[in-house]
């Protein structure tokens, strides 16, 4: 029970951070008007992945908002399990070259996301409590 509210609660914690981080990287990126956002994990490129990754990190920031408050929180499950997967196949199954000491940071990236990923799926089950007057 403590387990699954903890990581609950890590899973909207990663997701907002990550949402935030990429709504600034893409967000000055599109400022600059130059299209030199380059996140080659990702299947996108120049002014298409600036507007895919902005667009997808304030879809992502509304559903942990949404599931934070107990609205659409199948929304939120289907987020992370995109985020997952985008990270597994991005890194792992694409023709990613990795600098050096880079493929331990996307390894804990990608672990995070998996308990991010289960921490979803805790909130879903999650019962609303009778509000108290």
């Amino acid at each position: 029970m403590i387990l699954k509210a903890v990581m609950r609660y890590f899973s909207y914690i990663f997701h907002t951070l990550l949402a935030l981080f990429l709504i600034a990287i893409s967000g000055l990126a599109m400022a600059s008007g130059g299209g030199d956002l380059r996140l080659r994990m990702l299947p996108w490129e120049g002014d298409t992945l600036e507007r895919v990754v902005f667009a997808g990190a304030v879809v992502g920031l509304v559903t942990v908002i949404l599931a934070m408050r107990g609205v659409l929180r199948i929304l939120f499950l289907i987020w992370s399990f995109l985020v997952f997967v985008l990270l597994v196949k991005g890194y792992i199954f694409s023709s990613y070259k990795f600098q050096p000491n880079e493929f331990r940071t996307a390894l804990y990236l990608i672990a995070a996301s998996f308990i991010a990923l289960f921490g979803a799926w805790f909130q879903l089950q999650r019962t609303q409590r009778p509000k108290k007057f």
